[in-house]
């Protein structure tokens, strides 16, 4: 009969050393200190991006639009940009309104959930309106301000 023996190190189970362990926490840690602060500042800058757009783009069509059924841009005796979603109140505005201009009234809105800040005549485009945004901080007026004009 024959015996088998067995060799003891092919057996014994091999397991990750405190070095290595400690080496690869090290590594994921590195790269974690790299990316996270990437992607921090992520956030705000799409929220600002998308309030750009909005100004910009987002609601000149509908601004535009209501100009042309109106005769003019919306007033604030006609409720302002509310006059995009509302019909006014003025019986010779209300027969040539055609709207909503925008379906959603949150659109109206920054991308901080801030009312944005409209005038017709504008005090830089006397000619059609300002259009501008309080910012990430809600206060008017200060460095951080979005707008459709060039700030000096």
């Amino acid at each position: 009969m024959k015996t088998i023996t067995r060799n003891r190190k092919s057996t014994r189970r091999r397991a990750f050393t405190l070095l290595e362990v400690l080496m690869v926490i090290i590594i994921i840690g590195v790269l974690a200190a790299l990316v996270v602060p990437s992607l921090v500042g992520t956030g705000e800058g799409a929220k600002a991006d998308i309030t750009k757009a909005i100004i910009e783009s987002g609601l000149a069509t509908p601004l535009d639009t209501y100009k042309i059924h109106t005769g003019h841009y919306p007033t604030d005796e006609e409720g302002g940009l509310k006059a995009l979603v509302e019909r006014p109140s003025d019986e010779n505005v209300a027969k040539n309104w055609r709207g909503p201009y925008v379906k959603d009234a949150s659109k109206i809105k920054d991308a901080w959930g801030n009312e944005l800040i409209y005038q017709a005549p504008g005090e830089y485009h006397t000619d059609s309106y300002d259009l501008s945004s309080p910012g990430p901080n809600g206060t008017p007026g200060d460095d951080d301000d979005i707008t459709n004009w060039q700030k000096v």
